[in-house]
């Protein structure tokens, strides 16, 4: 049995190179992908780093738009951790009465897992843009679907990983399936959740700053602005309220997951 699951990760190896190695060929190598002023732009850019706009007016800006970031962020993370526990939950098939069911429960809901992740935000964002315009609801959902997806899968490994005995003394005791989730897999795994999840949250971040990009408000339509309009000063200024979050939000989970510890 091990050598056959050895067997199966070496042709799984090799196709994923034989892959690598196709997308390469694909490019057109002979085609040139920078203008010819390209090298001075990016000195242009990246001298801007040490003189950021800092006038008033613009970091009041940033202030607005890092706190519209954050609020789209922690809206959609919150809508994506009730999926993801949800769909994960049954995705695990830790509720199924039967092999079969079990095996018909964790097929049907990781496929809907992975439909949900398999879709970037940024496309999520463009179709719900179309949908509803530009309103607040795009980007929250367009967060929500992709990392509901993301934690989804990873709770439903987590819960799947619990080791048997503990909860087979549960069962031992007459304690039904539902009791046996939240006394026996939840607790075992709640750490590891919130863990994964904070760190989601940071990467949520991120992910709203670049969905800003389509028209949505915050730090990355700020940067768009900013760029179009060649004010390179004014795009660090944003790009340094948008390093000050992810690192406040480490900083945050970081303590969170001491206090767990102890």
């Amino acid at each position: 049995m091990l050598s056959f699951d050895l067997h199966k990760r070496k042709v799984l190896t090799l196709i994923l190179l034989l892959l690598f190695a196709w997308s390469l060929l694909g490019v057109n190598w002979q085609e040139g992908v920078m203008h010819s002023s390209g090298l001075g732009t990016a000195a242009e850019i990246f001298a801007a780093m040490f003189t950021p706009d800092l006038s008033l007016g613009i970091l009041a800006l940033a202030v607005e738009s890092s706190w519209l970031t954050l609020a789209y962020a922690t809206a959609g993370m919150s809508l994506a951790l009730i999926l993801a526990l949800i769909i994960g939950i049954l995705a695990s098939g830790v509720l199924a009465s039967g092999k079969r069911s079990r095996t018909l429960m964790k097929g049907s809901f990781r496929g809907v897992l992975g439909f949900m992740r398999a879709i970037h935000e940024l496309v999520w964002a463009w179709l719900f843009v179309a949908s509803f315009g530009l309103s607040p609801y795009a980007a929250i959902f367009a967060l929500a679907i992709p990392y509901g997806g993301i934690l989804g899968r990873i709770f439903a490994d987590m819960i799947n990983d619990v080791p048997e005995e503990p909860i087979l003394a549960l069962r031992a005791t007459g304690a039904s399936r539902l009791q046996c989730l939240f006394y026996g897999y939840l607790p075992s795994v709640k750490n590891s959740m919130i863990s994964y999840t904070m760190y989601r949250y940071e990467c949520a971040v991120r992910s709203s700053a670049i969905m800003s990009f389509v028209g949505l408000g915050g730090l990355g339509y700020q940067i768009q602005l900013s760029l179009d309009d060649l004010h390179y000063d004014e795009v660090w200024t944003f790009l340094y309220f948008l390093i000050i979050l992810v690192i406040v939000i480490d900083g945050w989970s970081n303590m969170l997951r001491k206090r767990m510890l102890q």
